[in-house]
């Protein structure tokens, strides 16, 4: 439900940016804000993990990955490290 909100959220600024000169002002002082940008920061996290997991289980499906518990633990830890090196580049993108 959170993801399904935080999806709207960034639709509605990128549609606020690209509607007019204003409309980026507008989108431009909201993202000024240090909550705004820790939000901001928070949403495109759980994108990031809700992608890399979703892709994990697309591939235990096809059956690229086994379905073991070690298998699923690795590939777990994995994509653990890929969300936070992927969180880590959505702080920096932010800020």
């Amino acid at each position: 439900m959170i993801t399904f909100v935080a999806v709207g959220i960034l639709l509605w600024l990128l549609g606020t940016s690209l509607s007019s000169p204003e409309g980026f002002l507008v989108a431009s002082s909201i993202m000024s804000s240090f909550f705004v940008k820790f939000i901001m920061w928070g949403i495109l996290t759980a994108l990031a993990y809700h992608t890399v997991v979703g892709i994990r289980h697309l591939m235990m499906d096809f059956g690229y990955l086994d379905e073991t518990l070690e298998a699923g633990k690795r590939s777990a830890i994995i994509s653990f490290v890929i969300t936070v090196v992927l969180s880590i580049l959505a702080g920096v993108l932010v800020w």
